[in-house]
């Protein structure tokens, strides 16, 4: 059973108070990637990377993580796209993007496109986020849908993670329209309630209800002890987390939900269990700093690896 997570890694630079910076790096389904990985589940990143030190670097990571990169273009002359996170004296933290020209942006563009986008039909499982949507502009959006068509149709499957940042679209129109085109041709869904009211209001919940029946739906709330609930044909069960007694950063805790509950789906587990092992590992990467925990903090699972049948 393979997965593809596709999107975009970025340069991070964090400014400190003395104003030097710390480098780091990540990105949304990346951070899904490397959790699946580390559960077990045989996950490739798919992106586009430059032929420059730092993508050397990325590359190297990943391979450490167990992560594929397999399906990794290499586009010469270009180089990922960078961030600086700056944080106020009252802790708030502020993001400053410099990614027009980053690679990731034509991973359906250009020679080698075509490539790509074979080698993502064979994967049984495909993973987008709405960050992903808003890397690549109609035409990109046009063949990542093409792709997942005929994914679906040789009885593979496609899951969309809404994670809507407003700094990434045009405007809220053109998210709009991809959005519900990415959840109509997904067989299952994250959905943020805070995302989908950014997007569409009053509306949100109903947006994504309408997949209700065809579709697996995970739509996942807020507050100090978060729950979701999952809709699966008639069912609909609401999962609460535990309370966590510390939150030290509360980064990549959708993604790394996102990854226990794909493994623990394609492990055979049913939704609510899935979910309460989204939960117990997003509590263990709250309580953390970074994206990216210690593997000594890996929460146990209750399945075995590697992973087994698909959702």
């Amino acid at each position: 059973m393979r997965v593809a997570c596709v999107g975009e890694c970025m340069m991070e630079l964090s400014e400190r108070a003395d104003g030097t910076l710390l480098r780091a790096f990540g990105g949304d389904t990346l951070n899904t990637a490397l959790y699946l990985a580390r559960l077990g589940v045989a996950a490739d990143y798919v992106t586009a990377l430059g032929d420059d030190p730092w993508s050397e670097e990325m590359l190297e990571a990943w391979r450490r993580e167990g992560i594929g990169i397999g399906a990794v273009r290499r586009l010469p002359g270009r180089m990922p796209g960078l961030y600086i996170i700056r944080t106020d004296p009252g802790g708030e933290r502020s993001f400053h993007y410099w990614r027009d020209s980053a690679a990731a942006r034509d991973l359906f563009a250009g020679p080698g496109a075509d490539a790509t986008r074979a080698a993502l039909q064979s994967y049984d499982l495909v993973y987008a986020s709405g960050i992903s949507l808003s890397l690549y502009g109609e035409a990109g959006r046009a063949a990542l849908a093409q792709t997942c068509r005929a994914v679906r149709e040789r009885g593979g499957r496609v899951a969309f993670d809404t994670n809507y940042r407003p700094r990434g679209w045009p405007d809220r129109e053109e998210a709009r329209r991809a959005f519900r085109d990415a959840m109509a041709a997904a067989d299952l869904i994250f959905a943020s309630g805070e995302d989908l009211a950014w997007l569409f209001g009053e509306a949100g919940e109903a947006e994504v209800l309408r997949h209700r029946g065809r579709s697996e739906i995970v739509l996942k709330g807020g507050g100090p002890a978060p729950s979701v609930r999952v809709l699966r044909g008639g069912e609909d069960v609401a999962v609460a987390a535990a309370p966590v007694g510390r939150v030290v950063d509360t980064t990549a805790a959708g993604d790394s939900f996102a990854a226990a509950y794909l493994a623990a789906r394609l492990n055979g587990l049913e939704p609510a269990e899935a979910a309460a092992c989204g939960h117990r590992l997003a509590g263990a990467v709250i309580g953390h700093r970074g994206a990216v925990i210690p593997r000594a903090a890996m929460p146990a699972m209750p399945f075995a690896t590697p992973a087994g049948t698909a959702p």
